[in-house]
């Protein structure tokens, strides 16, 4: 859908519920990966920090498929889902530091592009009358491919990190300040949307 196309809404009138089976992922991977990211940070383990990252990141990927494949997508679950992705996020990066100070540069970038500006644009989706960021393709076609489509979901959450594990800190910084100017640039897009969509001043 292009950018001038006004959304569609797809947000169920009445309470939404939160106990649901996604969300119950959400808190499950959450919680679980942020007690192994302490305890990597606390015994300074490379290995739990493995498994702090692919406790979060398989947890992520199976809370959305279980909400999309159970029709338990709801806005409080998005809401839920961001917030926890930041939690896990700042922690694993806090263990990953300890373990491997060479990498401050970069995941510092990463920390500062996921924690507030992407962390400002997923929660966008609450100016309009869609179910969470993945539904943003009714809003703008670009702002979704640049943000949330499977590709550069992938990118936002994970590519730096990887390069950071293999050996690569400042490919991973330069990957970091390209994803950081692209938040920029699509923060810059969601508020001329805003603007004639919604009379933002």
């Amino acid at each position: 859908m292009t950018s001038g196309t006004h959304a569609t809404a797809v947000v169920t009138r009445g309470n939404e519920s939160i106990r649901t089976v996604a969300n119950g992922i959400t808190l499950v991977r959450t919680v679980g990966g942020m007690v192994l990211a302490v305890l990597a940070l606390h015994q300074e383990s490379v290995t739990l920090l493995v498994a702090a990252y692919l406790t979060y990141w398989i947890g992520d990927m199976l809370d959305g498929f279980t909400a999309r494949r159970l029709d338990q997508e709801t806005r409080i679950g998005a809401v839920l889902d961001i917030i926890c992705d930041r939690a896990n996020t700042t922690l694993c990066a806090a263990a990953f530091i300890v373990v491997q100070p060479d990498v401050v540069v970069p995941v510092g970038i990463f920390l500062v592009q996921f924690c507030v500006i992407d962390f400002m644009l997923s929660l966008s989706f609450l100016y309009f009358p869609i179910k969470g960021p993945n539904d943003f393709h009714l809003v703008d076609g670009p702002l979704y491919r640049w943000n949330w489509s499977p590709p550069a979901k992938a990118v936002n959450t994970s590519v730096v990190i990887l390069l950071c594990l293999v050996g690569l800190p400042w490919v991973a910084a330069a990957v970091a300040l390209a994803v950081g100017a692209a938040k920029v640039a699509s923060l810059v897009r969601l508020r001329r949307i805003m603007a004639e969509r919604l009379g933002a001043p």
